[in-house]
């Protein structure tokens, strides 16, 4: 997965993210969530064509 932030791209491993534990404070997890949050409320109201 990639992480836009202003002119920062970050490469993340979810697999390996899952695996570990990452410190609240790493918003990172929070970013990852909210991305994919954003991805389903997508999907849900686009219309078949």
């Amino acid at each position: 997965m990639l992480v836009v932030e202003n002119n920062s791209v970050y490469e993340i491993d979810e697999e390996c993210l899952k695996r570990r534990s990452v410190p609240e404070e790493c918003e990172v997890y929070k970013k990852i969530v909210r991305e994919r949050e954003v991805a389903k409320n997508k999907e849900k109201t686009e219309k078949p064509k």
